[in-house]
């Protein structure tokens, strides 16, 4: 099960979410770097981070455990997202001088001269989009992005957006049991534009539904929410995160379960009611 995002990079579409590998130095740290080896070695070969974990130390775990990259392999990260606050504090900043020192460093944590999808975190209200898009477009014409990206985004501003730049991929929450971004989801669909959904998997386990459709097959009920997602729409490339080699070779295993009809009726219906 592959995907070509913007028609040119051809990914499996079961990705992984480097957010949770611990980048703390120490024994920790080594598992973070085991885990994400262990992702290459199962054949993933989308990992996103961004510049919001750890301030980039993700980034630079993910450089240290797996550079130099082999060439299947897309490491995407986000920007937008900075320690602007009155207080020091995380805040939403996606202006220009922010964007671009981020990618430069972004560029220099993951060792690479070109981050071949970035993706905006989020749309900082306080930035005309098109000075924070507009920045990101001049940054591909300069070699040092390869395709642009957008990050819990609603229909009108995914429209928006591509009226200024071309649109590869949209990252929005999303899950079996959590479809508030359906609409966004069939926009995507709509213009071959891959969907990543964040949070895939976190509320399935306490669904009777997953449950009781996990048991029918000897699966486990992440197994079951990602299996849901991959054949619910083509455009759909799950990145469910760990920090566990266990939860991960079970994450990638799901690429392997098989829903009946019946069964994925059954998980259709959890969302009925919420895709308006």
């Amino acid at each position: 099960m592959d995907f070509c995002i913007g028609g040119a990079r051809q990914v499996r579409r079961l990705g992984f979410g480097a957010m949770h590998l611990p980048t703390e130095p120490g024994p920790a740290r080594e598992r973070g770097i085991a885990v994400a080896r262990r992702a290459v070695e199962l054949g993933v070969t989308l990992i996103d981070t961004a510049h919001l974990y750890g301030g980039g130390a993700n980034e630079e775990l993910l450089a240290s455990a797996l550079h130099p990259y082999p060439d299947e392999l897309l490491i995407t990260t986000k920007v937008g997202v900075a320690r602007t606050g009155p207080g020091g504090e995380w805040r939403l900043d996606a202006r220009p001088p922010i964007l671009r020192e981020q990618v430069e460093q972004a560029l220099r944590r993951l060792r690479v001269e070109r981050i071949e999808l970035l993706q905006l975190h989020r749309i900082d209200p306080e930035t005309p989009l098109a000075d924070q898009l507009g920045t990101l477009r001049e940054l591909q014409v300069a070699g040092k992005v390869g395709r642009i990206g957008l990050s819990e985004v609603s229909v009108d501003e995914l429209a928006r957006a591509r009226e200024l730049v071309e649109i590869v991929s949209v990252q929005n929450r999303y899950s079996v049991l959590d479809r508030e971004h359906e609409p966004v989801l069939r926009a995507c669909a709509d213009a071959g534009i891959a969907f990543l959904p964040w949070r895939p998997v976190a509320p399935a386990a306490g669904a009777a539904e997953v449950a009781d459709v996990a048991a029918e097959l000897g699966a486990t009920a992440a197994q079951v929410a990602l299996a849901w997602l991959l054949g619910h729409s083509p455009v759909i490339l799950p990145i469910p995160g760990t920090g566990r080699i266990a939860h991960l070779e079970e994450n990638v295993a799901a690429a392997g379960v098989r829903l009946s009809r019946e069964q994925r009726r059954r998980l259709d219906a959890l969302g009925e009611g919420g895709t308006s």
